[in-house]
């Protein structure tokens, strides 16, 4: 299973990125989707998370700024990032999980955001 993502980069405060992270291999019946970010010296924090359903859960952090979203067909999700703040500074995983049924737990490489003030 490999999880490719794409979309990181620099930008200024204020401004807007779109991440996407597609899995791809033998990965069948997954339940979870979402972004991680890690910082220099700080642990990795969770950023949102979307179900197969839909449902979402956002870091206060970035509620109301950035929005997940999923393409069940391309087993694809995705980050809209409006309003970027220098704080935004991160490495940006992609994760998927499997279903308590069936579970797994994969992490993409990484995409690094850079936020200038």
């Amino acid at each position: 299973v490999q999880l490719v993502e794409s979309g990181g980069g620099l930008v200024q405060a204020g401004g807007s990125l779109r991440l996407s992270c597609a899995a791809s291999g033998s990965i069948f019946s997954i339940g979870s989707m979402g972004w991680y970010r890690q910082s220099p010296g700080k642990q990795r924090e969770l950023v949102a998370t979307i179900t197969s359903g839909g449902s979402t859960d956002y870091a206060d952090s970035v509620k109301g700024r950035f929005t997940i979203s999923r393409d069940n067909a391309k087993n694809t999700v995705f980050l809209r990032m409006n309003s970027l703040k220098p704080e935004d500074t991160a490495v940006y995983y992609c994760n998927v999980k499997g279903t308590p049924a069936y579970f797994y737990n994969y992490w993409g490489q990484g995409t690094q955001v850079t936020v200038s003030s």
